[in-house]
């Protein structure tokens, strides 16, 4: 397993770790099996998203927004922060990926991007390639 660290620079923000994921896939040797990208947080998140277009992931942190807004009176957690507990939730903590011919499998336009949702924040990613059986 490869732990990968992230540093967010605002409260919500993607980003982009798919040549790092590419790089940890070639070293591995491995020609075939799935690469899992694991978020050890519970106010962040990992998704595959399109790169070519960044209005794409801001059209996304917005609609997250509106859909979960930050200060609503109905939450109840302490910290303030009961909004990136719940778009982590909808995000997702995992994603898995194949591997053929020793490279990440992504379509043209697909990206890994680390959610934050809580930042600016340390953060970590863990990515395990496993080879096929």
């Amino acid at each position: 397993m490869t732990t990968l660290d992230v540093r967010s620079h605002n409260r919500c923000e993607f980003i982009d770790l798919t040549d790092r994921v590419r790089r940890i896939v070639a070293e591995s040797g491995v020609q075939r099996g799935i690469v899992v990208c694991y978020v050890p947080h519970t106010t962040a998140g990992v998704t595959i998203q399109e790169n070519a277009d960044p209005d794409v992931t801001r059209d996304l942190a917005y609609k997250l927004a509106d859909l979960v807004p930050q200060h609503d009176g109905g939450f109840r957690h302490g910290e303030g922060n009961s909004d990136a507990h719940i778009k982590s939730s909808l995000i997702g903590a995992s994603q898995t990926l194949l591997v053929n011919d020793g490279r990440l499998v992504l379509g043209t336009w697909q990206a890994i991007y680390f959610a934050e949702f809580d930042g600016p924040r340390r953060r970590q990613m863990h990515v395990q390639v496993i080879p096929a059986g």
